[in-house]
């Protein structure tokens, strides 16, 4: 990847560094690589060795690695969401968790599929879509909930301030998303913008007991990724 394209990629999405999530703030100055190989195929080394490569991703049968421990997570009252807590991952029922941040622009090309994907899959689902932002700080909850009216948020809404849920399921960049069966292991992966159609189809398949495809798909596409400008 050339430096200049990692410089740009890095402004768009959150990267993790030092145990925690860089969240830089605002669009980047160049548009960045597409993330995928040179021949246009997809590899599982490319999320490996480079953090702004696609993490679409699955494992055998037996899932990713079980933590110990549930992480619980504040809701925020807005459409769709009370104030509360929730828990993540619920042990028993299959959770689909959306990280998003409301300074990324895929973020916002992605909400229309969330919303109909939310309203396609079973209510046996939890739902719910995260931002590691310093709601209360650097943006307000009032910000939070204008944004999610914006963009037709209607379903759970969860901060991570300490970016804890984001490092435990690996998460490098925004949107991704998660899909975590009722045994709490995580089935599928995905960096970069996904149509309703593949996100209903990869609950779906875990309701139904199987696992994601385990399809590789890069991010550095213009239509999944932050840019400004012309590429040279």
């Amino acid at each position: 990847m050339r430096r200049r394209d990692l410089i740009a990629g890095l402004a768009s999405v959150g990267v993790v560094a030092g145990g925690g999530i860089l969240a830089t703030r605002g669009p980047p100055t160049d548009e960045f690589g597409d993330g995928a190989d040179s021949d246009g195929s997809d590899t599982n080394d490319s999320a490996e060795s480079d953090p702004n490569a696609a993490a679409d991703t699955d494992t055998d049968g037996d899932g990713a690695e079980e933590d110990d421990d549930p992480i619980e997570l504040e809701t925020v009252e807005a459409t769709g969401s009370e104030a509360g807590t929730v828990t993540v991952p619920e042990s028993g029922q299959v959770t689909f968790v959306d990280f998003f941040a409301t300074w990324c622009a895929p973020c916002e090309k992605q909400m229309p599929a969330l919303a109909e994907a939310a309203d396609r899959v079973s209510d046996d689902v939890r739902f719910l879509s995260v931002t590691n932002e310093p709601v209360g700080r650097t943006l307000s909850e009032d910000e939070l909930r204008e944004w999610w009216d914006d963009h037709d948020g209607n379903w759970l809404l969860g901060v991570d301030p300490t970016a804890e849920l984001n490092v435990r399921y690996d998460v490098s960049g925004f949107p991704t998303a998660v899909v975590i069966d009722a045994d709490n292991r995580v089935r599928w992966s995905h960096q970069g913008i996904a149509s309703a159609d593949e996100l209903v189809a990869q609950i779906d398949a875990v309701l139904e007991g199987e696992s994601g495809d385990g399809t590789e798909t890069g991010i550095g596409t213009e239509t999944e990724t932050e840019t400004e400008g012309d590429s040279t």
